[in-house]
């Protein structure tokens, strides 16, 4: 596509993107920051939950959405206010944020394959699964920082040393070719199809022990609310890679619409993964009820004094 006969600049359109991702970005983390610090307090202040695989791998989930919204912000804020910042730190912000954005969509596989162990093999797979669990969680962040650090190596094997280190006023996109893409496609279809199966074997053993029938609603609203957040994770992201960086309106409004579907997903994550826990929801309630008790106490007392 030619772009000068179209007069499209893309570096308009990038900041003009990037201006608005900084604010939806500074909402979402915002908002996932603060449900996370709940979840994370709620599930700290007992020892019982702390050592539970599904919580550790639950915090793991919040802290990297609220990472990867954090990393946003700064992301998009130094390419929106033309931050004029080396194209080495571009990069390392750039790429702490995608491994981070990985560790969302890996961190979702493991929980769906640890809930189908916990269901369809509870006995044999408890005593397993804690005494490897933490050997996994560094064999995945292992896996996601290598196979990050190859394709930058990559990307940085034609600039050289100099081009890293000089300024540019608008970030440059990194990990935009063709092999990254692709073998970004071959992640997120690994996952995805880790968590697909995962579930069908979930719904069929559920189903096969009634837990699925007709009067059990929860059950079955439970599954399609986490299939429907699963496609608000997957779909804006396989356009994403798909699609890469294009110049004009209908992309840029394509772009941003995907990416507000993406966020909104972000953002309801700790609500469907977290406190739609009942454990969780009864923990909080209770620990909101002594806060008022405690502060009704405390207002008394000054009062008769």
């Amino acid at each position: 596509m030619n772009l000068s006969s179209e007069h499209c600049n893309m570096s308009d359109w990038l900041r003009l993107e990037a201006t608005v991702k900084v604010s939806v970005y500074m909402v979402a983390f915002s908002f996932a920051t603060l449900i996370t610090v709940i979840i994370i307090t709620i599930i700290s202040q007992n020892s019982k939950l702390r050592k539970e695989v599904r919580y550790i791998l639950l915090c793991h989930h919040l802290l990297c959405i609220s990472s990867y919204c954090g990393l946003g912000v700064v992301f998009q804020g130094m390419r929106a206010f033309l931050a004029n910042s080396p194209v080495l730190v571009c990069w390392v912000v750039f790429g702490v944020q995608l491994s981070v954005g990985e560790g969302i969509l890996f961190t979702l596989a493991l929980m769906a394959a640890h809930t189908y162990l916990m269901i369809c093999w509870p006995l044999t797979s408890v005593s397993f699964i804690d005494s490897i669990k933490y050997k996994i969680l560094a064999g995945t962040w292992l896996i996601i920082i290598l196979k990050n650090a190859c394709l930058f190596l990559i990307e940085g094997t034609g600039p050289t040393q100099i081009a890293l280190l000089k300024s540019e006023p608008l970030c440059p996109v990194v990990l935009n070719g063709i092999p990254a893409r692709a073998i970004g496609m071959v992640f997120l279809f690994l996952l995805l199809s880790i968590i697909l199966v995962s579930y069908s074997l979930i719904y069929k053993e559920g189903k096969r022990a009634g837990h699925f029938n007709r009067s059990n609603i929860k059950a079955r609203k439970t599954v399609l609310i986490h299939l429907v957040q699963l496609g608000l994770h997957i779909i804006p992201t396989l356009l994403f890679i798909s699609l890469g960086k294009m110049c004009g309106v209908f992309f840029f409004a394509l772009n941003l619409v995907l990416f507000g579907v993406f966020a909104f997903a972000q953002c309801c994550n700790p609500l469907i993964y977290g406190l739609w826990n009942r454990e969780l929801q009864s923990r909080l309630y209770h620990c909101m009820c002594g806060q008022l008790w405690c502060g009704h106490r405390g207002v008394t007392s000054r009062v008769s004094v």
